[in-house]
């Protein structure tokens, strides 16, 4: 009869384990209270379940039966691993009540097994006690293997050999521990206890018995199976066995080529997991109002990886590194810059090749007509000056096509802020040229011996030397560098050029600006002069698109992010160089190609009607 307290707790189990969805239970309980749990279960028939029992009742197979066959199919459990004791079988299959007379326990089994009484009586035969033991079939006569009597087995012969160690006596000391000796008389079980640990031995069916610096014995089980059968009986299968003894590699191993049933008649390991593991990538939370086998996953944050299951928290890559798409590992970042190879920097590059060729063509043109009145015209030697610094300035901006180094870095500035004054200088002098020309045609003017040939080439090589000035202070004191910025994108590297000091930069650019004003002014207040002298009003517009070229260049780069920085300054120096050719040089080629016939002294001196250049 089951007590009402135990009964309560039995139904709360069961009815816990109907409304669960896990499909492994532990079952750890004595094998008196798994008879009951187990019969309690019958009558609600819950199958499907893996069970994992403990040494108590795992290799009880009497617990198995047809209404339990598909309940225990495939239940598992460490056990006492199986041996065979030299000589106890014989022995116990020898036994008799004579060789015993006092044990009442012996006459208990042999009337048990032979169904017969020591007392006469009138239901139940006489025992003789000369009845043979191998004729029955119980746990008793199955000596084949032991179990539990294996470790009674290994205790005694601990014991044995703990005393041994205790009494070994030599020259007046134990051997072992170096203490006096000590008489049997005077043995405690103190001292036992303290000497078990020194033992270490091997019984005769190949069990190691010892104890390690922790105190802890060899832990040795065999893993088992249970195979239920059509009748309902179980077979118990040993799958494998668990044991310190062995290397930390070989502790717990499964048998080869052995059959495993699993609970349920699954062909698979069954999972009972509230959640799956957190993958890498992601970082395992606990949640304070489940159990904690049921917790969240949550994916890393931005920057972050996880390279492990169930990761408690995620790491941080490092500066030049960026967590890959699955956040499980850091991979280096990407340098970017603007190069050859992809298509804005081809487009750039070509741009800037068709620059050099038209300069180029437009220079033979010119060498080729230089005795032209309109090649002549404002002083020759400007204009060839002039297609010879364009050409540089198309030619400088593929300095800023690559990848920077410390030398493209300083090459590209200078070249860029030199040559644009050089290119600035000349169509300066050129305007100034116009406006003397003008002056010149006054009665009693004498102004441009003032403003010779010499003096426009002095002029051109003072305002260049400026700029030349100010760039070998730029140098000198903070020069343009590679750099590596990693604070416009998280998950990329641009590669830039540091322009080093920014005054040294704002200098360059703030001098172009001021010259390119200055000629803007001169060719402004020059546009109503006769037509004769209309290169005034070429000049003016092609200044007019350099300026609004650089005014919206500032903002534009400032804000450009990455690789686009450089390539708005490469367009900003190309519209610019492209627009000065085509205004100033095209109407002139115009003219000398297809209509010669205007090129003439007289076209020039505004005594033919003429069209604008």
């Amino acid at each position: 009869m089951t007590s009402p307290l135990i009964q309560s707790k039995l139904d709360a189990i069961v009815e816990t384990l109907r409304n669960s969805s896990s499909k492994v239970v532990l079952l750890f309980m004595s094998l008196s209270f798994t008879k009951l749990f187990l019969s309690e279960m019958e009558n609600y028939n819950i199958t499907g379940k893996q069970w994992l029992g403990s040494e108590s009742w795992i290799t009880q197979a009497d617990l198995a039966s047809v209404e339990r066959k598909y309940m225990l199919q495939g239940a598992m459990g460490f056990a006492l691993p199986q041996a065979s004791i030299p000589g106890l079988g014989e022995f116990l299959l020898s036994l008799k009540p004579s060789d015993e007379p006092q044990s009442d326990i012996i006459k208990a089994y042999w009337e048990k097994f032979f169904d017969c009484s020591f007392s006469p009586s009138n239901t139940s035969a006489v025992c003789t006690g000369k009845e043979d033991l191998r004729t029955v079939s119980s746990d008793y006569t199955d000596v084949t293997h032991f179990r539990p009597e294996n470790n009674v087995y290994k205790a005694v012969y601990l014991v044995a050999y703990a005393l041994h160690t205790l009494l070994e006596c030599r020259n007046g000391s134990n051997p072992t521990t170096g203490k006096p000796c000590v008489n049997k008389n005077d043995v405690q079980p103190k001292l036992v206890l303290e000497h078990i640990k020194y033992v270490n031995f091997t019984t005769q069916n190949g069990a190691k018995v010892f104890f390690d610096e922790n105190g802890d014995s060899v832990a040795q089980y065999d893993l088992v199976n249970w195979q239920m059968k059509e009748d309902g009986s179980a077979e118990i299968v040993n799958i494998g066995h668990y044991d310190t003894s062995f290397p930390e590699a070989e502790t717990f191993k499964l048998k080869e080529n052995i059959k495993i049933v699993w609970g349920a008649n699954s062909n698979e390991v069954l999972r009972s997991v509230c959640r799956e593991p957190c993958p890498p990538g992601t970082r395992k939370a606990i949640n304070k109002f489940k159990p904690v086998c049921c917790f969240d996953c949550f994916g890393c944050p931005e920057g972050t990886i996880s390279n492990q299951t169930n990761s408690p928290e995620c790491l941080i890559c490092p500066p030049k590194f960026w967590p890959n798409e699955k956040k499980d590992r850091c991979r280096p970042k990407p340098i970017e810059y603007l190069s050859y190879k992809e298509v804005m920097g081809t487009l750039l590059t070509g741009f800037s090749c068709v620059g050099v060729f038209l300069s180029l063509l437009t220079l033979m043109i010119f060498l080729a007509h230089k005795e032209t009145p309109i090649v002549k015209a404002n002083n020759s030697e400007l204009s060839f000056l002039l297609l010879f610094s364009l050409t540089l300035c198309f030619l400088c901006s593929l300095t800023f096509i690559g990848r920077p180094s410390e030398w493209s870095c300083m090459l590209r500035h200078t070249a860029f802020g030199i040559n644009f004054v050089l290119c600035i200088s000349c169509v300066l002098c050129k305007t100034i040229v116009v406006l003397m020309a003008f002056r010149a045609t006054l009665p009693g003017s004498n102004v441009m011996k003032w403003f010779g040939p010499t003096q426009q080439r002095l002029s051109v090589l003072a305002f260049t030397l400026i700029q030349v000035v100010i760039c070998v202070l730029w140098l000198t004191i903070s020069p343009p560098f590679p750099k590596m910025n990693m604070k416009y994108y998280k998950e990329k590297i641009i590669l830039e050029c540091a322009v080093g000091s920014a005054v040294g930069f704002w200098a360059v650019l703030s001098y172009i600006g001021l010259l390119a004003l200055l000629c803007f002014i001169l060719a402004f207040l020059a546009r109503k002069l006769p037509d004769s002298f209309n290169e005034a009003k070429l000049i003016t517009f092609s200044m007019l698109i350099f300026c609004a070229v650089w005014i919206t260049f500032i903002p534009a780069y400032v804000s450009s992010p990455g690789k686009f920085t450089v390539a708005v300054e490469i367009f900003a120096i190309l519209a610019s160089s492209f627009g000065l050719l085509a205004c100033i040089f095209f109407p002139k080629c115009f003219i000398i190609i297809f209509n010669p016939e205007e090129n003439s002294k007289k076209h020039m001196m505004g005594k033919t009607p003429t069209r604008n250049l």
